[in-house]
């Protein structure tokens, strides 16, 4: 273990965990030789690459930034409170398997977006509405997003929340580099007014089914085959299925956030994430993880 704080000095802060250290300084060992040449990110956005809390408040997520929008319909904030009520305690009960759940949260997830269609939304309205809300990108988010940008390190952000909201945080606190991150994500379909008019494709993304969409049968995985390993980021149990599809990767590092229920859940993190990264509100850990693999020294936000 001192060897791996030595080699990623942000490992031995308090709040970072790991299961097997001799497992995870042999990956990142493997992933040094190879540094952006091989690298490739796949990360969840909503309490991930986002904050959970800022100075001891809730940061809103992807769909809370519509739910709590003093810019949307005040039948739809009513509604869509009343649907959270409902289901919330669902997705989070560990009673339920999740073959249980996920009936569910495609019910939730269409009442929601039905909801939502109401509202008759424009491309434009989405600049105030994320602007006015509490959604925050982690502090260091930027520093990450540009590092992998220079290094032409493809990332992809797989979310089961809106991802013109995604989109329009990023624009708005840090640079979206479309060259390099592709957002897989429920989009909003617009019509030639620029009103919503309901979600792009058939395919309702949730928490559960990340391994299930398009983009596993999609070439955007075997485009980039040769980038053999790869950093995954998530904050539920959920999210370590996103890179199901990436079938040539033979080196991967799982990097998960604990951001609340801290004793409840830790055993199960632990087992599951390789790192686990326990209430905070930075990337710092990460990227001085990414700085170690590609070796470039990297500053605390």
């Amino acid at each position: 273990m001192d060897s791996l704080k030595t080699l990623v000095p942000e490992f031995g802060k308090a709040n970072v965990r790991m299961r097997d250290p001799d497992f995870v300084e042999k990956a990142i060992r493997i992933m040094m030789k190879d540094a952006q040449h091989k690298l490739q990110v796949v990360a969840d956005f909503d309490r991930t690459l986002s904050k959970y809390t800022e100075n001891g408040k809730p940061c809103s997520t992807t769909h809370s930034v519509l739910e709590e929008s003093k810019h949307m319909p005040e039948f739809y904030r009513t509604e869509s409170l009343k649907l959270k009520e409902t289901y919330l305690p669902i997705e989070f009960d560990h009673s339920k398997t999740i073959e249980e759940k996920i009936p569910k949260m495609i019910e939730w997830w269409h009442k929601g977006h039905a909801l939502l269609t109401s509202c008759h939304l424009t491309r434009q309205d989405l600049v105030p509405i994320v602007s006015d809300s509490s959604a925050r990108l982690r502090n260091g988010c930027k520093d990450f997003f540009n590092l992998l940008h220079s290094l032409d390190i493809p990332i992809l952000i797989f979310s089961a929340g809106i991802g013109d909201v995604i989109s329009e945080t990023i624009n708005q606190q840090a640079t979206f580099y479309p060259q390099n991150m592709k957002i897989v994500a429920n989009f909003l379909k617009f019509d030639e007014m620029g009103k919503m008019v309901g979600f792009m494709g058939n395919e309702v993304i949730h928490t559960f089914n990340k391994n299930e969409n398009a983009i596993h049968s999609s070439d955007y995985f075997y485009n980039i085959r040769h980038r053999e390993n790869l950093l995954l980021l998530g904050d539920s149990l959920g999210d370590l299925r996103m890179a199901e599809g990436a079938d040539h990767v033979e080196c991967i590092l799982k990097i998960g956030f604990l951001n609340f229920k801290v004793q409840e859940n830790l055993d199960i993190y632990m087992q599951s994430y390789d790192v686990v990264i326990i209430e905070d509100e930075s990337l710092d850990v990460v990227n001085g993880l990414i700085g170690t693999i590609l070796g470039t020294p990297t500053v605390e936000s």
